[in-house]
């Protein structure tokens, strides 16, 4: 059959079959329409996600270890055959690590993660809860988004902001403790340094000893949060109060893993930590400071597999999506067929 008949039989049937044409036509807009709709969910989805996971603060971040008994979800087999400190042990976590780290290329800045148990005071009601401390860059975090009051008004200021779970167990109205003080009681490590005697004492901080004492100290409310900052997942779990990091590293606490071998190590003149957190730039430098850091002699974790899992499941998601809603395209195409050789 020539083309000019195929196309005049085609015609004359679809001025003959007036409702059947219609019908066809409008499978194949719900076939397309439903592809679209698949599709667009499937990605929509994904922005949603990665824009909350990324707004949290987590994934531009890699926690840094000086423990060698460390292991994170990156401690694999292969993780282990890949660090180079695997074996021995790793160098101390101080401050000349801090600024060597703060050298790395795409590094916004380097801060320890400080968390404790402190007492709580306000008028005759007394409560236990932990404190975290939080950098002036946390306040981009979404958790601050419908924040009462205001952020810290400066680094060190006595300031602190309240979880409004633990703001109920102080006052029956959260919000009207804003503006109020209250009164931390919390253990300060102080290190004794007459300890031991002689020169040995002094040349090494292991001989070193310290001494627990109870400190108290007087912070105004300047703001109430109805969800933990990062979601909770960076250390501050069951977290109530939050102060800035520079005072919460005056206050000298002990936290709340210190073991004793942490303990007698910071117990010196040298300064270390136990964990520090490295922000970049962009996700994207994760890896490689990640690699960088490890040659250091330290330990690193940071929340770029779970990202990368997040991506894969995404992936098959939108091509489920895809082929359901190519299904539905499928079956108007075979009733165009249909209406146009009838």
């Amino acid at each position: 059959m020539k083309t000019q008949d195929l196309l005049e039989l085609a015609g004359r049937n679809l001025r003959e079959s007036k409702l059947r044409n219609s019908l066809t036509t409008l499978g194949i807009g719900v076939g397309v329409a439903s592809l679209v709709a698949m599709l667009s969910l499937g990605v929509g989805l994904q922005e949603m996600a990665n824009s909350r996971l990324t707004r949290s603060g987590l994934f531009d971040q890699v926690a840094v270890f000086s423990r060698p008994e460390f292991r994170g979800f990156r401690n694999t087999e292969r993780g282990d055959r890949e660090n180079p400190n695997r074996g021995r042990d790793l160098r101390p976590l101080d401050e000349a690590a801090r600024h060597e780290i703060e050298k790395l290329p795409n590094v916004v800045e380097v801060f320890p993660e400080i968390r404790f148990t402190s007492e709580v005071r306000f008028g005759e009601k007394s409560q236990f809860t932990y404190v975290g401390g939080l950098t002036p860059s946390s306040r981009s975090s979404d958790a601050f988004e419908k924040m009462q009051g205001s952020f810290f008004s400066g680094p060190d200021a006595e300031e602190v902001i309240l979880q409004t779970q633990f703001a109920r167990t102080l006052a029956d109205k959260p919000e009207t403790l804003l503006g109020q003080d209250l009164t931390l009681r919390y253990a300060e490590r102080q290190a004794l340094t007459g300890a031991g005697g002689g020169a040995g004492a002094s040349g090494n901080a292991e001989n070193e000893g310290f001494s627990v004492v109870r400190r108290e100290r007087k912070v105004r409310v300047v703001g109430i949060i109805e969800t933990e900052p990062f979601g909770g997942m960076r250390g501050f779990g069951r977290g109530g109060i939050f102060i800035p990091i520079s005072l919460a590293e005056k206050l000298g606490t002990v936290g709340i893993s210190s073991s004793v071998r942490e303990l007698m190590r910071t117990s010196g003149n040298t300064k270390t930590y136990q964990t520090l957190m490295v922000r970049m730039s962009s996700p994207t430098h994760v890896q490689a400071a990640e690699k960088a850091i490890e040659k250091m002699g330290f330990s690193t974790f940071s929340m770029m597999e779970a990202m990368r899992s997040l991506r894969r499941f995404f992936a098959v998601l939108d091509l489920f999506l895809g082929i359901f809603g190519s299904l539905a395209l499928a079956v108007a195409s075979l009733g165009i067929i249909n209406t146009l050789v009838m």
